[in-house]
C-alpha cells in the first residue's frame, strides 16, 4: 500500500537500521547526519509499504522516482522472507523499466537485483559517499 503520514517514524527507522547494516563500508554518521532530511522527504515521494499482515505493521518498503528505485528497505528480522522480492514484483507490475545504483561493495544486493532480471548498465562514484557503485537497469 501507498506510505502513510503514521507510517513515517518506521519507514525512517527501517531505512537507517538497514543502510548502517547493510553498508559498514560508510560512516554511521553518514546515515545519521540524513536522517532528518530522509524523513522528510519520504512524504513527499513515491513511496510503498509492505505489512506481513493487515496490522498496519510495516516491515519494509520501496521508494520510486518514475521509473528509478531510490531505494528498497526491509526490516532486519524479516529479511530472506521475500518481501524484497515482491516489493520489485510491485514495482514491475506498476513501470515498464526500473534503473537503481547499488554499491559495489554491497555484493548480497548486486546478487538479489541480478536475480531479479536487473543488469549492470554501467559504473559511478557516488559524489556523497565517494564510493563506486553500479547503475542497473530492468525492462519489461
Amino acid at each position: 500500500r501507498i506510505l502513510k503520514e503514521n507510517d513515517i517514524m518506521r519507514v525512517a527507522d527501517i531505512w537507517l537500521d538497514t543502510n548502517i547494516r547493510a553498508h559498514n563500508f560508510i560512516s554511521q554518521q553518514y546515515w545519521n547526519d540524513n536522517f532528518e532530511t530522509v524523513k522528510k522527504a519520504l512524504l513527499n515521494a513515491e513511496v510503498y509499504v509492505y505489512e506481513c499482515n493487515s496490522s498496519g505493521y510495516v516491515n519494509g518498503f520501496i521508494g520510486l522516482n518514475d521509473y528509478y528505485i531510490e531505494g528498497i528497505f526491509v526490516c532486519n528480522s524479516f529479511q530472506s522472507k521475500g518481501i524484497g522480492k515482491e516489493l520489485i514484483n510491485f514495482a514491475k507490475s506498476i513501470k515498464s523499466r526500473l534503473s537503481l545504483s547499488v554499491y559495489q561493495k554491497n555484493i548480497k544486493a548486486i546478487e538479489f537485483y541480478k536475480r531479479e532480471g536487473f543488469n549492470i548498465k554501467c559504473e559511478n562514484i557516488d559524489k556523497a559517499t565517494g564510493e563506486k557503485e553500479y547503475l542497473m537497469v530492468w525492462n519489461m
